[in-house]
């Protein structure tokens, strides 16, 4: 193995490992030791490029806050009309729930840390600023607010359903709160 000189992936390995054994273990999982083995680096490396395991934690996950925003910007950018954009939401929602379950989970364990933690929860205010910043360019701060909450549920939602919800009820939530109306979609109970 090349030496911490000689080997500038070493720092983007040791994250890349963390966030692979939070996906398969959660954050209580997860050790230098473990990490350095997944990694393959001498367990010293840990120490050398992180002063702890939560300076390492909080920088995997702003790297997973940072890769879902750019699934924000993909979808969102480039649109120019606001039936665009909500169906650019529209796909959004089905992207992310429909996407590596990996992101999920990696999500659900920032907002278990942040829902204890003060420094995660100003990382999760961050990435939220950042989604709403982008749904901004389109759409009402109000109306960006409540499309990211949608966004975020949905998502969680039809990832966890056996049965999820089809993209028609998906663009009705959306329309819905981007106030434009629809027909009425008949119930199907």
């Amino acid at each position: 193995m090349a030496t911490g000189h000689t080997d500038p992936q070493r720092r983007a390995r040791i994250l890349a490992a963390t966030l692979d054994l939070i996906a398969e273990e959660g954050v209580a999982g997860v050790s230098h030791r473990k990490i350095a083995t997944r990694a393959q680096v001498p367990l010293g490396s840990m120490t050398y490029h992180f002063s702890g395991i939560d300076d390492l934690l909080r920088e995997a996950f702003t790297g997973h806050a940072d890769h879902i925003v750019a699934v924000f910007e993909d979808h969102l950018s480039g649109v120019t009309t606001a039936d665009r954009a909500r169906e650019a939401v529209t796909d959004l929602v089905h992207t992310l729930s429909e996407g590596p379950h990996r992101d999920l989970v990696l999500a659900q364990e920032l907002y278990t840390l942040a829902a204890r933690h003060e420094p995660y929860r100003q990382l999760c205010r961050r990435w939220m600023k950042r989604s709403r910043d982008l749904l901004e360019r389109h759409f009402a701060p109000s109306t960006a607010r409540q499309l990211d909450a949608l966004i975020e549920g949905l998502t969680l939602h039809r990832a966890l359903d056996d049965a999820p919800p089809d993209r028609e009820l998906t663009r009705e939530a959306v329309d819905r709160i981007t106030a434009v109306p629809r027909p009425h979609r008949p119930s199907q109970g």
